[in-house]
């Protein structure tokens, strides 16, 4: 399509070329952020106040002259200050939160692994364009998987067991009693184990499609010394296994499905007749417009690359994408025989619905 016969506003032409120049810092930036994560130069400037690229260098045994240039980045892209009386870089506490601290709520480098997956992957993700078909979550670059549990693991860290569980009416005081538990599309296993540690009476069996997450999950598990009441089992969300669950929880998952309302009517199947299942979900209003915001923009984004090829993988490949929203939700939910659906907490980024028959 030629746009020579278009009129041109400047201005307007100026202002998004800008913004692209903006598109291309952030995207370098990504790789920038690994390289500082992995090579723990946040962490050594974190508390550490005012530092010169040979005391940061000698910190992190890495060479100056590469550490220097990259200081100079993450300067000019507001990540760290730098003082040029002086020739030192500060790493302010705000970021160092963001970036250094892995307990933190708001440690962002796990989501800049997934980032990375994402361009590995972009291959795939094209030729599924062309063809329709799905990839799944198994065909990804290795950083997806642990990237995710370390960009999931400190929101569920601060809402899981603080806000989330505690608004599902009865279903606390039922674990801290004793209950038996299924944590579906579990993946490395950070949302069970943190349930085990807050409940130690209760049991939990986590399960997932993927075996070489099951096994990590199996090794965390171990590592964090709750073995005795945690299983993981290698099954799909239409086949995990047990019965008389008290409590069923998807978390970030259900979108990803091929068939969620199969998976919905199988977990219906195993609950608890007074039992509860909790469906942690990306924020998303019902309306595309709604969503055009820079956190919807991060989940559609995410959606293309990951959540909509996962779900054309499998059977049915309904392919809600990761904004798929309350009503759509809810809509398959009581399709699948759930007559009370309601949301029970949210946050900036996700959407917490409880269902139950």
């Amino acid at each position: 399509m030629s746009t020579s016969a278009q009129p041109i506003n400047e201005a307007k032409l100026h202002e998004f070329m800008m913004k692209a120049v903006g598109e291309m810092g952030a995207a370098m930036n990504a790789a920038l952020i690994l390289v500082g994560d992995k090579l723990g130069i946040y962490k050594a400037m974190a508390g550490s106040g005012p530092l010169t690229s040979e005391e940061i260098a000698a910190k992190t045994k890495t060479h100056e002259r590469y550490v220097r240039e990259w200081l100079a980045a993450q300067s000019a892209g507001g990540f760290i200050t730098y003082d040029s009386a002086t020739k030192r870089y500060t790493l302010p506490p705000e970021q160092a939160l963001a970036l250094a601290d892995e307990n933190s709520p708001v440690f962002l480098p796990g989501f800049f692994e997934i980032v990375s997956a994402c361009i590995k992957d972009e291959p795939k993700v094209t030729e599924a364009f062309r063809t329709g078909k799905g990839l799944g979550w198994h065909e990804h670059d290795h950083c997806l998987f642990a990237g995710t549990e370390r960009f999931f693991r400190p929101n569920y860290r601060a809402h899981l067991i603080a806000e989330w569980i505690p608004a599902l009416g009865d279903v606390e005081s039922k674990l801290k009693a004793g209950a038996k538990v299924a944590d579906v599309g579990c993946g490395l296993g950070t949302s069970t184990i943190l349930m085990a540690q807050a409940y130690p009476k209760s049991t939990f069996v986590g399960s997932d499609y993927h075996p070489a997450s099951i096994q990590m999950a199996r090794e965390a598990a171990t590592k964090a010394g709750v073995s005795d009441r945690v299983k993981f089992e290698v099954a799909s969300a239409k086949k995990f296994p047990g019965e008389g669950y008290q409590l069923v929880a998807f978390f970030d998952c259900l979108h990803d499905m091929g068939d969620p309302e199969g998976a919905a009517r199988h977990v219906r199947k195993t609950l608890d007749p007074g039992g509860a299942w909790m469906i942690v979900e990306p924020f998303a209003n019902d309306k595309l417009e709604d969503n055009l915001n820079p956190i919807g923009r991060v989940f559609y984004a995410a959606s293309t690359m990951l959540c909509t090829p996962a779900s054309l993988s499998q059977e049915v490949g309904l392919g809600l994408g990761a904004q798929a929203g309350e009503a759509r939700l809810s809509k398959i939910l009581k399709n699948a025989g759930f007559t009370h659906v309601r949301r029970a907490a949210e946050t900036p980024f996700n959407i917490v619905l409880e269902a139950r028959p």
